[in-house]
């Protein structure tokens, strides 16, 4: 009997991550557990890591330690791309029971009988190329919006990447099973759908049906009120998509597409699948059809051999280009990716850390000049429900930051409002009068483009 049975659960890095762990813990309560509070004196701890960060083993062992120091009785597993990378170094950690690979952590539970501390933790890992089954996802919790896992690992093998070593090769469900979960989260209080995967571009490779496919029949959905495509790569971000997007009344005009160097030297040796020209040409079409688009860019800095007039081309790619913001990433070694093979070709961290900063602040000029642009326009709002300092915030469809006086009526609720001015803190202010704003009912939403 688990129904007096205490789990806790803790997720590092991405939001594919937040959205397995989120099903997880629902089989957990389907079971009879209940789900606290990391502090809540739970009986087990789940924790599941992340491999993109290059701390992940001291992340893994601070909170082991930290669950133990709460409840030393407590059965510790670890789940997550770290536990299918490196099992063997995490079964070392002092209170650790169980380590489950990318194949077997949805199986948890099963594992989770005797919940008696091991002398030794158990490990169950299956190599990664033996990996094929999709297990669909989504997070819960959050009133406002949900993470939709709709597709799982990746072909690509970029030279800087462990991500398919850890979550194997591409795969999804078809479209009929996607659906049929989407419309699961229909039913709950989400009005927003955020699609997540590894390469989510990369739907249905290996058959007939493709990712354009997948976001027609998600648009028929009833119930759910705005889709974001969370990040998909540049050379699988077709004209139909864009156009589709452009066109919709639930796809929200943002794409978040992953650049991560401007220069066709580095992306050459980082072995992504398009070059600058490319990446400028969707930027072009996005904005010709959407010109109050968000667009998003991930870039890293420091890769090995990148030279000074190598980084000056990203910067003056990025500068020259109509995008909102970007997410800058330092360089950092992994085990067995290809970047690391030479290790002459490395640039010296000091330099990484400067690089990164020039980025980033072009990163807060173009965020800034984005909202400015947005000013006087109108825009749909999806608020969130918690109270800061007598402040609540919501998010437009082109990802605007909107912040106004917390008003219990607007919590989960889309309004169409006015944008006034960009606040000390960078936030857009907008039209406070209730009165002035149109509340829309689940149903009935139409995005401003």
């Amino acid at each position: 009997m688990n129904q007096y049975k205490k789990v806790a659960f803790h997720t590092l890095g991405c939001k594919l991550n937040f959205s397995e762990t989120s099903t997880i813990s629902r089989l957990f309560t389907d079971a009879g557990f209940a789900r606290v509070d990391f502090a809540d004196q739970p009986d087990i701890y789940v924790i599941n890591t992340c491999s993109v960060t290059n701390n992940a083993d001291k992340e893994c062992k601070k909170l082991v330690r930290k669950a133990l120091k709460i409840n030393p009785d407590a059965f510790v597993a670890i789940i997550g791309c770290y536990a299918q990378l490196k099992p063997t170094e995490i079964a070392e950690i002092d209170g650790v029971d169980l380590v489950l690979g990318a194949n077997e952590k949805f199986n948890l539970l099963e594992h989770v009988e005797d919940l008696r501390k091991k002398k030794e933790a158990t490990v169950f890992n299956t190599e990664i190329k033996q990996v094929h089954q999709f297990f669909p996802a989504y997070s819960s919790g959050d009133r406002t919006r949900t993470f939709l896992k709709v597709q799982d690992g990746c072909d690509y093998f970029c030279s800087f990447c462990t991500i398919p070593l850890a979550r194997g090769f591409s795969r999804s469900a078809n479209i009929a099973k996607t659906i049929a979960v989407a419309t699961e989260v229909a039913g709950t209080e989400a009005r927003e759908v955020v699609l997540t995967g590894v390469n989510l571009g990369d739907f249905g490779s290996g058959t007939e049906e493709n990712f354009f496919g997948l976001i027609r029949e998600l648009e028929r959905i009833d119930g759910i009120d705005r889709y974001r495509i969370s990040s998909i790569e540049p050379n699988l971000l077709s004209t139909e998509i864009i156009e589709h997007v452009a066109a919709s009344a639930k796809f929200a005009p943002h794409f978040h597409i992953p650049l991560q160097s401007g220069s066709d030297k580095i992306l050459e040796s980082m072995r992504r699948r398009y070059k600058s020209d490319l990446y400028r040409d969707r930027v072009s079409t996005i904005k010709s059809l959407m010109p109050h688009c968000c667009i998003g860019v991930d870039v890293i800095v420091g890769f090995p051999d990148e030279t000074d007039e190598d980084f000056m081309d990203t910067y003056n790619f990025l500068n020259e280009l109509e995008v909102s913001y970007f997410h800058v990433f330092t360089y950092s070694e992994r085990d067995n990716t290809t970047a690391v093979r030479k290790p002459e070709l490395a640039v010296p961290m000091n330099i990484r850390a400067e690089r990164s900063k020039k980025l980033h602040i072009l990163s807060d000029k173009k965020k800034r000049k984005f909202y400015e642009d947005n000013v006087g326009r109108e825009g749909v709002v999806l608020f969130e429900g918690e109270e800061d300092n007598g402040l609540m915030y919501g998010f437009s469809e082109n990802y605007i930051k909107v912040r106004t006086p917390f008003d219990a009526a607007l919590v989960n609720k889309m309004a169409k409002v006015k944008f006034t001015a960009i606040a000390a803190d960078g936030n857009m202010t907008i039209e406070t009068d209730l009165e002035s704003m149109e509340l829309l009912n689940p149903g009935h939403l139409s995005l401003a483009k």
